[in-house]
């Protein structure tokens, strides 16, 4: 594909790798180093004058040096003459603080979208925003893309017995109903209350879960403290075995203790997050690729096609 290069930071250099193989294209050179003092150097190392530059870069931890790697690399791009520069960010690090819960505090997630426009970014592709609306926070044109069909392959394929889909909390019932409608299968809605940030209280299921295989969808498990409480609701609700899904895992704190210790039987997550080395050793936790996925998206918006017929 003449004309079209692809970069990435350090935040997730093995699913670059991925996607340069499906795409059978070289990864850009770009050193990406760090001063003694934390300061964060870029050099490109090839010409970029007039091409199509993807850069890719989850904002995920260290949350702050990926965000300052990927706004450098933008404006490095743009100095160097780039005809266009689409960033491709598996995971969107601020993306919960999207609005105003409380007096006095800001919206992040809007900052780093004019963060990154101003940086000199023409469009973004994304995955599994946690809130939609998000899309309007930046005034370039965004992708949202969903790590579904692959979820989906593997539900489908490894679960065959009586199935429930459940939502743990209100806000992930449009999601889940959609897995559901796709896979046929019945649905169940967490009833959660949230005591304090990243602590939840399961309270009641919405539904039947009764001598089913449950499988608990979430676009994100972080202190997995929301997904073990629903897990534990689920089971004593009378669901024969609990698995989950979910796209990015962010996994900190005590997330691996947690489901380790937990009555889930797996989980399964996409790679638009690396796994720390304690999380790659749990042998509860899947790892699914959204290399093609993301390789699909970034031919058709190279070439100007339709990205949301990947997901119809």
């Amino acid at each position: 594909m003449e004309g079209m290069a692809i970069f990435t930071g350090n935040s997730n250099p093995e699913l670059a790798k991925k996607i340069c193989k499906y795409l059978s294209l070289p990864l850009g050179g770009a050193e990406v180093k760090t001063f003694s003092d934390g300061e964060i150097q870029i050099e490109i190392s090839e010409n970029v004058r007039l091409k199509d530059i993807f850069v890719l870069q989850s904002t995920c931890s260290p949350v702050n040096d990926n965000l300052v790697e990927l706004l450098l690399m933008i404006d490095a791009f743009k100095r160097s003459s780039a005809s266009r520069i689409t960033v491709v960010i598996p995971y969107f690090g601020y993306a919960r603080q999207d609005k105003k819960v409380t007096p006095r505090v800001p919206i992040s997630a809007k900052l780093v979208a004019d963060m990154i426009t101003l940086a000199g970014a023409n469009r973004v592709i994304t995955m599994d925003l946690h809130a939609g609306q998000i899309q309007g926070f930046f005034n370039i044109p965004v992708d949202n893309l969903f790590a579904a069909p692959v979820l989906i392959d593997y539900i489908r394929n490894n679960f065959r017995d009586e199935l429930v889909i459940v939502s743990p909390d209100a806000g992930g019932v449009e999601r889940a109903r959609a897995f559901a409608k796709r896979l046929n299968v019945d649905l169940a809605i967490i009833d959660k209350r949230r005591v304090a940030p990243n602590q939840a209280k399961a309270m009641a299921v919405i539904g039947d879960v009764t001598d089913k295989v449950a499988v608990i969808l979430d676009d994100m498990t972080d202190t997995a403290g929301t997904l073990t409480e629903a897990a534990e609701a689920v089971i004593n609700t009378g669901a024969r075995e609990i698995h989950a899904c979910c796209a990015h895992a962010v996994l900190s704190g005590p997330a691996i203790d947690r489901i380790s210790n937990s009555v889930l039987k797996s989980l399964v997550v996409t790679d638009t997050i690396p796994l720390a080395a304690n999380a790659a050793a749990c042998d509860k936790i899947k790892v699914l690729t959204i290399s093609q996925l993301v390789g699909e998206a970034i031919i058709r918006s190279f070439r100007g096609d339709s990205v949301t017929s990947l997901f119809v």
